[in-house]
């Protein structure tokens, strides 16, 4: 009897054994770092909007330019891969994200919601928003109490940050959402809009390509904001990678250069 019982139980165990080996297997196959399957495919899939200067530009010519161009590139490189870059919206960075892409560059700015789905790697600089006014508008428009009066045509770009920063502190102005980041700014230069909110970053560059056009206090942001490159959440593997050569990138003045390049 004893002998049977040790065979039916050697059986059953033999059993569980090969029900949890393929559970263990998917389980495993799931755990892959991103890191890893970036370096089998010999491709950084890169989502960036392309619409956020000097961040990134898409061009005529369907190629991409830009402060975060460069340094995708220089991460792409550091991986010895090949930079895949995929055009996505602010409106839909998130789901291209998950769905086609392995980081996501351009001026992203961290933010909780963000957070809920992606993790970001260490901050690459502290930004904030910022009013951006017709020079001639300037002395008119020195603070948001200023801006934030009846009358005022404040204009936003959809999707992002910028237009939950308008929703919830506009509540004079009027406001309207113009689907185009790359020519919002002609259309203050235009007339056709008095202001816009978006990030000091952009409002300064704006200002160097739109003679007309002056930032408001963009040394001092409306609100503290910090930009990253979007992650994968919950793969340490890969984030302790890209930071790592973020870090160098900074320590060694690479990262410096290039933002000297576009930024000053």
């Amino acid at each position: 009897m004893k002998k049977l019982l040790g065979a039916a139980l050697l059986a059953a165990l033999a059993l569980v054994s090969l029900s949890v080996r393929p559970a263990l297997a998917a389980d495993g196959e799931a755990n892959v770092s991103r890191l890893d399957q970036v370096l089998k495919s010999g491709t950084l899939r890169v989502c960036m909007t392309g619409d956020y200067k000097p961040f990134t530009f898409y061009r005529p010519d369907q190629s991409f330019e830009g402060m975060d161009v460069e340094l995708a590139t220089s991460l792409a490189k550091s991986l010895g891969v090949q930079a895949q870059f995929v055009k996505t919206t602010w409106s839909n960075l998130m789901n291209d994200f998950i769905a086609q892409c392995d980081i996501a560059m351009g001026g992203v700015s961290i933010t909780l919601e963000r957070q809920k789905k992606a993790a970001f790697s260490a901050p690459t600089m502290v930004d904030g928003k910022a009013p951006v006014v017709r020079c001639a508008d300037k002395d008119k428009f020195r603070n948001f109490e200023q801006i934030d009066q009846p009358g005022t045509r404040a204009i936003v770009n959809p999707g992002g940050t910028n237009e939950r920063f308008a929703r919830t502190r506009y509540q004079r102005a009027t406001l309207t959402l113009h689907p185009d980041n790359v020519t919002i700014f002609q259309q203050i230069v235009d007339g056709r809009a008095d202001v816009m909110v978006t990030d000091a970053s952009e409002t300064m560059w704006q200002a160097k390509l739109h003679p007309e056009l002056c930032p408001v206090n963009p040394q001092q942001p409306l609100q503290f904001a910090e930009k990253a490159y979007m992650l994968p959440r919950g793969d340490v593997a890969f984030k302790e990678y890209v930071d790592a050569w973020l870090h160098l990138a900074k320590a060694t003045g690479e990262y410096q250069q290039v933002f000297d390049k576009w930024l000053k």
